[in-house]
């Protein structure tokens, strides 16, 4: 069986949200935005496992699509926290690399899903 590069690309970004969110918790105090964070950051590695068993391609490929749409928000609440010093441009950078990996990784498989329905 190959490796599964965007569930497994996903799982680790949940992680790593899960790990922030404890850290903006404990150590900034900040609970809104990181919560915000924590829901559509670990939302992405759910809906890649659900589309795993999607009843169809359309259903494949309308699974994939909110999980892009989470992955984008997911950038959205970082650079906020960036934005208003919770996060160095460091820690920014760093784990903001990983969700433009995975919102690369979806688009593409959403193209390739949407051309293979197609034809």
């Amino acid at each position: 069986m190959t490796e599964n590069i965007i569930k497994n690309k996903s799982f680790a970004f949940a992680i790593r949200v899960v790990k922030l969110y404890q850290f903006l918790c404990e150590t900034k105090k900040e609970f809104v935005l990181s919560k915000q964070l924590l829901r559509s950051g670990t939302a992405v590695g759910a809906l890649v496992r659900e589309a795993e068993h999607a009843e169809s391609k359309a259903d494949f490929k309308h699974k994939m699509s909110i999980a892009q749409k989470e992955i984008n928000e997911s950038i959205y609440w970082l650079e906020l926290l960036k934005e208003t010093d919770y996060l160095t441009n460091e820690q920014f950078q760093s784990i903001n690399a990983d969700a433009v990996e995975i919102i690369k990784l979806l688009t593409s498989i959403i193209k390739s899903t949407k051309a293979n329905i197609n034809n």
